[in-house]
């Protein structure tokens, strides 16, 4: 059904003060029993104890937060020392440092120190610059928040004055404008519209856009004027602080006096009563309220999740990559000292060895990976086919292609959040949108034949009972401009919008709406209706329908109900058309509504309030199941099914395909929504999460372990359907079927958990990343997806109407969904695949160099010796190397189209082969040998010149590492020829400015270049014929489609 989760009116059977169907108002005087509030079931943590709150005060405002926004990471004296915690816990970063630190002891220095220290502060400087500024933007952003103007009453002056909203305290009556976020939680006390009720956006703390009704406290409602508040004495208990969004609890009492605790009056508080902070209030007329919950306590701040520093999955990997090449530097450093027969300070000859071969984890590798994030992060900004795209975390682009979990809001991320009327079926008729002006005239015929009777009538084949019952049963409010012209429409639901929109076209115009009136107009007569609201049953996530009991003029009373097909079918009398076309409309996608009605006597109608009244006034806790039962009784048996309506709720554009593409490149979709599960099962089946004849699992209100358990043992035989959970079974699995629950459904195809609030968000991404081990991407666009958006591996937010805090909060922020396509399968693809490239040319270059020393050493009756000394060693891994190697980012194994068309390629990345140990043997045996090639064959070659040994094995390394980088480049460009040409340039010109490493004679004689040659050919060549063989035998998949399509 597509009334919005209206958590605001779940409570309205409850408390009779609140129902305008009671009409049973309490007056001060009257006498008052103590108010037993049932307990309620949330998904927060253990309530702490209830608090008491004087109205208008004075208050404790010690005891309580001061109530400001703080997201920053860091406060001034953390900054430093954590950034420092987050660099060094890391062991390629910590082995970097202690190697660096070690070159300022004498005995162990074997180089330039700025070449260890150079690179550390290099990349230190960075990464705190960066993390600096990003704490900097969250701290002007709480800023601008917590300096907020607000008008607040003030109790000692007895006038209004203007405070920024850190400033408010709890107990302060404070006064929120149209347009104004609330700035603490609060529950409404009065406003000077008539009715007692105002609209609020909640789509920064729930998601969702549609507006919500708040209703005033009926015991301050009633005072003339907000300055009146002064002289009330009252008192406000309230639950304790907790996470839960979409319930409250509390009893607002009037005292007789400030001096005199006498409770004169008591009205139970529920949602409807609540004021939430980041909620914007949407009327015109602006709202009093008493701030109950400030700072960190308010809903909003429990449900977000505190920032914390991303560590990308190939960090990780490299990170253990070092530590496998420490043991391997440590043995090697060992083997060195053993074959000296630990002669002499062999410890300190360890060490030395050690510093000598720690080129085999080179500090280069930490500069060159950071430099390359930056070139992706530019990439992915640049791009023109994902326009307008943004960075946010520039240390994670290459996680982008190791995703296998995609998490996703629903509400604004998915849909547009805009719907509209598709179909209408009625026993004898079905009509689609195209058919709708023919409905027009058909409706209009029917008013005319009418007449000047208000009787609310039809034959078997009028369609005028569906649709005015429709324009009759909903919670919408008019709005007419001054000025004159179109009405615009407030509402809870953006679906009951829509219907009176449709109810507006088809020939039926609201005209005012008020708690006891509805007022009507046949457009084709130019006649108004009144009728009376006598009671209204509002849309429940429990009863899952709306219904309302109305008066014509004629006298006549009517029971008017729509519903989900889920209850409805069960509810009107049996028939058989109805559940056929549910099905129907349920498989092109459409939210159905059934919408049925009946007549009722004077008799029935009196013998049904006496006893609804009398099941609310229980203090039982099955009250609500009591007060449904009589609705079932007296209303509901006998129910005339009137007809069905299909509603749409537009998708954005492509997420059929995208969601498509995702699944064939093997990602797992999930939806997390705060929407009911009828809605979300509609909207599964409208983007094909839910695919065609897939069987659709529902797990909903499972509080009982057992009942969880049966289920969960059910779902086991049915891992090919689509799992659907609600909140509270969610809260159930979490909680006692941890991991049997996540082992299941992280093998189905599709989940669905609906009903979900921004810390269950949260804890299934968490439960998903931790249980998988795989790497989770969260993607929504509202302040309630933040925690889902920072606890996955990669957060992506989507800018669009629910403001810019998923946005700010994000890794990466999107303009539309259908550009996370784009992200993963061709930027995360190639960010992941280069840098498992970069990495595998930086290692080996370490390698080679760290093993050609060994050798060197070795020759030397295994003496501690260094074979490249100052500039060469330390322009290896910059000026001689660095450009071919880094321009590797720039290489293409395959196009964009390809990538885009073929999304199976994309699953080969997320088993993470590229940087596997396997991996890493196959090139520390390319390092090996090469390295041993270049220095026995020099040694051999060069036999009479081995004193220039050093400029003769330099040479052969920095031509043989171009010519190794040249043959792994796929698709070459001009950029990538640049930095070839640049580099041989820079071996020139060293070789002129060099005159001691480089003996330009020698280098110019006949015989060097030919042996040079020889040398290069040996080390290179065998590597290439291996790997043209390998490709040959077992090509891999993106050689096997280009071959296919060329």
């Amino acid at each position: 059904m597509s009334h919005q989760d209206d958590s605001s009116s779940q409570k309205s059977f409850q408390f009779p003060l609140l129902s305008v169907e009671t009409g049973a108002e309490r007056r001060i005087g009257d006498e008052v029993s103590p108010t037993v509030l049932p307990q309620r079931a949330t998904d927060a943590n253990p309530k702490s104890s209830t608090r008491t709150i004087l109205v208008p005060g004075p208050n404790n405002i010690k005891s309580f937060p001061r109530n400001v926004t703080r997201n920053q990471k860091y406060t001034l004296w953390s900054f430093l020392p954590v950034v420092l915690y987050e660099q060094f816990k890391y062991f390629m970063n910590l082995y970097f440092l202690v190697v660096s630190l070690s070159q300022l002891i004498p005995s162990l220095s074997v180089g330039f120190i700025i070449t260890y220290f150079g690179p550390l502060i290099f990349v230190l400087l960075i990464t705190l610059a960066k993390e600096a500024w990003d704490d900097f933007k969250r701290y002007q952003r709480d800023k601008d928040i917590n300096s907020q103007i607000y008008e607040v009453l003030d109790v000692i002056s007895r006038h209004q004055k203007r405070v920024p909203a850190s400033d408010i305290h709890i107990g302060d009556l404070v006064v929120v404008k149209a347009g104004q976020r609330v700035p603490t939680d609060m529950i409404f006390l009065r406003t000077s519209e008539e009715e007692g009720s105002c609209f609020i956006r909640t789509d920064q703390l729930d998601g969702e856009t549609d507006w919500k009704l708040r209703r005033a406290v009926t015991c301050t409602q009633r005072l003339s004027h907000d300055e009146a508040l002064f002289e009330t004495a009252a008192e406000i208990s309230a639950e304790g602080p907790n996470k839960s969004i979409h319930s409250f609890s509390g009893v607002f009492s009037l005292l007789r006096e400030p001096e005199d605790a006498t409770v004169v009056e008591q009205e139970p508080l529920d949602i409807n009563n609540t004021l939430w902070a980041n909620t914007v209030l949407a009327s015109e007329l602006p709202v009093v309220g008493s701030a109950i919950y400030t700072g960190s306590q308010t809903r909003s701040m429990m449900n977000i999740s505190s920032p914390s520093t991303k560590a990308g999955r190939t960090d990780l990997e490299v990170n253990r990559l070092t530590q496998v090449l420490f043991v391997f530097t440590f043995l090697l450093s060992l083997i060195m000292v053993a074959f000296h027969q630990f002669q002499g300070s062999w410890f300190v000859y360890l060490v030395r060895f050690m510093i000598l071969f720690s080129s085999i984890i080179p500090i280069s590798l930490r500069v060159t990976l950071d430099m390359a994030k930056l070139a992706y992060s530019w990439n992915i900004h640049s791009d023109k086919n994902s326009p307008e795209t943004i960075v946010r975390n520039s240390s994670i682009p290459e996680e982008l292609g190791r995703v296998e979990y995609l998490l996703t809001d629903k509400t604004g991320t998915l849909t547009r959040n805009e719907m509209e009327v598709k179909r209408l079926t009625t026993s004898s008729l079905s009509i689609s949108n195209d058919m709708f002006p023919e409905l027009q005239e058909r409706v209009s015929d029917d008013m005319n034949r009418k007449g000047k009777s208000q009787e609310f009538h039809g034959g078997r084949h009028s369609m005028l009972p569906i649709v005015e019952a429709m324009a009759l049963c909903h919670n919408v409010t008019p709005k007419w401009p001054e000025g004159g012209g179109a009405v615009s429409y407030l509402a809870s639901s953006p679906d009951e919008i829509a219907i009176v929109e449709w109810t507006e076209i088809i020939g039926i115009l609201l005209l005012k709406r008020t708690q006891n009136s509805i007022d009507l107009r046949f457009t084709s007569t130019d006649k108004d209706h009144n009728y009376k609201v006598l009671q209204i049953f509002p849309f429940t996530s429990q009863s899952k329908r709306m219904g309302i009991i109305i008066q014509n003029s004629s006298g006549e009373l009517w029971f008017i109900q729509k519903g989900a097909d889920v209850v409805m079918t069960k509810v009107v009398i049996k028939n058989d058309w109805l559940d056929e076309e549910c099905e129907n409309m349920a498989r092109e996608g459409l939210r159905t509504l059934v919408i049925g009605r009946r007549q009722l006597t004077q008799e029935d109608f009196q013998a049904f309030s006496e006893d609804h009244k009398n099941a609310l006034l229980s203090t039982s806790e099955t009250r609500d199941l009591e007060a449904q039962e009589v609705i079932r009784q007296y209303l509901e048996s006998g129910l005339e099914p009137l007809g069905v309506i299909g509603i749409e709720d537009k998708l954005q554009d492509n997420v059929r395909v995208t969601f498509e593409s995702l699944r064939n490149a093997g990602i797992s979709i999930w939806m997390l929504t705060g929407d009911k599960l009828e809605t979300a099962i509609c909207i599964g089946r409208s983007t094909k999460l839910i695919a065609r004849n897939q069987r659709v699992f529902r797990m909903a209100k499972l509080l009982d372990p057992a009942d969880v358990h049966r289920r969960l043992d059910e779902l086991g035989g049915s891992l090919d359907a689509c799992l659907v959970i609600d909140g509270d079974s969610l809260a159930s699995c979490l909680r006692y079927y941890y991991n049997e629950w996540l082992a299941l459904s992280t093998k189905l195809s599709a989940v669905i958990c609906c009903r979900c609030s921004p810390t269950q968000k949260a804890e299934v991404t968490n439960a998903v990343r931790k249980h998988t081990k795989r790497s989770v991407c969260a993607i929504g666009d509202g302040g309630n997806d933040v925690s889902m958006i920072l606890a996955a591996n990669v957060g992506i937010g989507v800018v669009g109407k629910e403001g810019m805090q998923a946005s700010l909060a994000s890794d990466f922020s999107i303009t539309k969904f259908d550009h996370c396509g784009n992200l993963l399968l061709w930027h995360g693809r190639m960010s992941y695949k280069r840098t498992a490239q970069l990495a595998h040319f930086v290692v080996h270059r370490g390698l080679v160099i760290s093993i050609m020393q060994a050798i060197f050493s070795a020759m030397f009756y295994f003496a501690p010796i260094s074979l490249f000394q100052g500039v060469l060693l330390m322009g290896y891994t910059t000026f001689f190397t660095m450009a071919p190697v880094f321009s590797l980012i720039l290489d293409e194994d395959i196009s964009y189209d390809v990538a885009m068309t073929y999304p199976e390629l994309y699953k080969e990345l997320v088993k993470g082969r590229l940087l596997s140990f396997k991996m890493f043997a196959i090139w520390l045996f390319v390092s090996v040998y090469q390295a041993g090639a270049i220095m026995v064959l020099a040694s051999w070659l060069f036999e009479d010149e081995f004193q220039k040994i050093e400029s003769i094995s330099f040479s052969a390394l920095v031509f043989s590492e171009l010519l190794l980088a040249a043959g792994g480049i796929q698709s070459w460009n001009r950029w990538m020829v640049y930095s070839f040409f640049a580099t041989f340039a820079i071996y020139a010109s060293s070789v002129l400015i060099l005159p001691r490493v480089f003996d330009l004679s020698f280098i110019l004689s006949r015989t060097f270049f030919p042996k040079l040659g020889i040398i290069i050919g040996s080390a290179c060549v065998p590597i290439f014929i291996i790997a043209i063989i390998r490709n040959k035998v077992d090509p891999p998949s993106y050689q096997k489609l280009q071959s296919s399509l060329y």
